[in-house]
C-alpha cells in the first residue's frame, strides 16, 4: 500500500522503516531534508513540498502526519486539505488535543475528505517492537487503510492471550483499536499518557525512598545501603511492578547508578494537563494523574534523585532530551515553560 508521511523525527522516520520493513510504498516530506535523504537510501521516495508529495501518490491517497501538537500541525492539515481531492484522508499520528480533532474531522468532511486521529505509543523503540494504536475516525476508512495500521501494530507477540475475548474484536490482540469516532483515538492515548505519568512518577518515588534510606538522620541501625539498580533488576522478575517503564529504569541505573547525567528537570508534553482537564470536566477524582502532572511541574525549580529517574525513563522510551542542568529560558516558572512534542 502506498503512504505519504510528513515529519521524519524520532517516531515519523521509525514508522516509514516500519511500513518499508512490511513491503508498504512511503513517499516522505520533512522540513528538514537530511531525514528524508536517508530514508531515500533505504527505500522510500524522498519529496521537498507538501505539493510534491501529494502529487507523487496515487488517489485516494492518504498522508500521515508525524508533527508535534499545535500550529505546525494545524498548518499541515490545512494545506493537505487545500491540495487534496475528494476521497482522500490525512492520519494525524501526533499527540493532538481531541477536541481539535472534532474540529477538523468536521471542516475536512465537508470537502469529502476523511480525518483519522491515531494515538500512538512506542516511541523510538516502537521500529522494533511495534507501534501500540488508538484510532478515531469513520470505520469504513480505518477498515480501508488496515494493512497500514497492521503494520504498524506489535501483533500479538508472547504476550498471553486474555480469557474470556472470544468474540470481542481481534485487532486489540494485536496492538491497535478503532476507539470510535473521531477525536475517540487521541483521547485514548490522552488518558494513556496521563496514566504513563502516575505509574512513572511512583516509580520515581519509590526508588527516591530506597535511595534515601541510608540518611544520617535515620537511627544508625535502620540505615541500609541499598544496591538500587540491583533491586531494580530483581523486581524485573516476576514482580507483580514489572513493567517496560521499570525495564527502562533498570538500564538507567545500571549504566549511571546516580543517574547524574540527568538534570531532573521534567518536561510535560501537554497530554497530563488535558487528561486533568477531562477529569474535572467528568467530575472524576484523578488524585494520583494530578499529583503527577504537578510534580512535573515542580521539577523545573529543584531536581530530586526521583526526578532524574523520570528523566532517565523518559529518554529510554522516547529519546527525550530534558531541560540539560540548567533553568528553563525566561525563569524558574513551570508555567513559562510550554508543553513539548509528543511522548
Amino acid at each position: 500500500m502506498q503512504i505519504g508521511i510528513v515529519g521524519l523525527g524520532r517516531m515519523g522516520g521509525n514508522i516509514a522503516r516500519r511500513l518499508m520493513k512490511a513491503g508498504h510504498s512511503c513517499v516522505v516530506y520533512d522540513a528538514n531534508p537530511k531525514p528524508g535523504q536517508d530514508l531515500a537510501k533505504e527505500g522510500a521516495k524522498a519529496v521537498g513540498s507538501l505539493e510534491e508529495l501529494v502529487k507523487a501518490l496515487d488517489a485516494p491517497r492518504t498522508v500521515w502526519s508525524m508533527l508535534p501538537a499545535g500550529k505546525i500541525t494545524e498548518e499541515t492539515v490545512e494545506a493537505l486539505a487545500g491540495l487534496f481531492e475528494t476521497g482522500d484522508t490525512v492520519i494525524d499520528g501526533g499527540n493532538t488535543f481531541y477536541k481539535d480533532d472534532i474540529r477538523r474531522a468536521k471542516a475536512l468532511a465537508k470537502k469529502g475528505l476523511n480525518y483519522i486521529d491515531c494515538g500512538t505509543s512506542g516511541g523510538v523503540w516502537g521500529v522494533e517492537r511495534g507501534y501500540c494504536m488508538m484510532i478515531g475516525g469513520p470505520a469504513d476508512e480505518v477498515k480501508r487503510l488496515d494493512p497500514i495500521f497492521s503494520a504498524l501494530a506489535p501483533g500479538l507477540g508472547d504476550i498471553p492471550r486474555t480469557a474470556g475475548r472470544d468474540g470481542l474484536d481481534p485487532r486489540a490482540e494485536q496492538g491497535y483499536i478503532h476507539a470510535g469516532p473521531s477525536g475517540s483515538g487521541h483521547f485514548v492515548k490522552m488518558v494513556h499518557n496521563g496514566i504513563e505519568y502516575g505509574l512513572m512518577q511512583a516509580y520515581a518515588e519509590g526508588f527516591d525512598i530506597l535511595r534515601n534510606k541510608n540518611l544520617p538522620a535515620l537511627p544508625e541501625d535502620e540505615r541500609f545501603e541499598l544496591n538500587v539498580p540491583d533491586i531494580a533488576e530483581v523486581w524485573r522478575r516476576g514482580s507483580v511492578v514489572s513493567s517496560w517503564l521499570l525495564d527502562l529504569s533498570a538500564m538507567a541505573l545500571a549504566k549511571d547508578h546516580d543517574l547524574s547525567k540527568f538534570s531532573g528537570y521534567v518536561d510535560d508534553s501537554g497530554e497530563g494537563r488535558w487528561t486533568v482537564e477531562a477529569a474535572i470536566e467528568e467530575a472524576v477524582p484523578a488524585e494520583v494523574l494530578t499529583s503527577a502532572l504537578y510534580t512535573r511541574f515542580r521539577s523545573r525549580q529543584e531536581h530530586t534523585f526521583g526526578e532524574k529517574l523520570l528523566s532517565a525513563m523518559r529518554s529510554g522510551f522516547g529519546g527525550h532530551v530534558e531541560g540539560a542542568l540548567e533553568k528553563p529560558p525566561g525563569g524558574d516558572s513551570a508555567a513559562e515553560a510550554p508543553p513539548k512534542a509528543a511522548e
